[in-house]
């Protein structure tokens, strides 16, 4: 796991708390694209399920996930993928 991938995982684990947390990095699918960088971890799919999700609307999810990485968009993430669910009831 590279830097920018564990910085990802610690940020969103200390702010929302998820029962379930994936961050791809999907960098090589875009060589030769706009941001790309030799090494990856430039483009990357987020799969998050977090009861801090709960009531809230699909955009408003997303920008929770965006508002806790914000430095890393700023810089390090061309691009972010995310999928944002409250946890399974089951």
């Amino acid at each position: 796991m590279g830097k920018v991938t564990e910085t990802i995982v610690k940020k969103l684990n200390d702010s929302l708390s998820p029962t379930h947390l994936e961050v791809i990095d999907e960098s090589e699918g875009h060589r030769g694209h706009a941001g790309y960088r030799d090494g990856g971890e430039s483009h990357f799919r987020v799969v998050i399920k977090s009861k801090a999700f709960e009531g809230k609307n699909r955009v408003t999810r997303q920008r929770m996930v965006m508002h806790a990485l914000a430095d890393e968009l700023k810089e390090q993430i061309h691009a972010l993928s995310i999928q944002a669910d409250v946890p399974d009831t089951d």
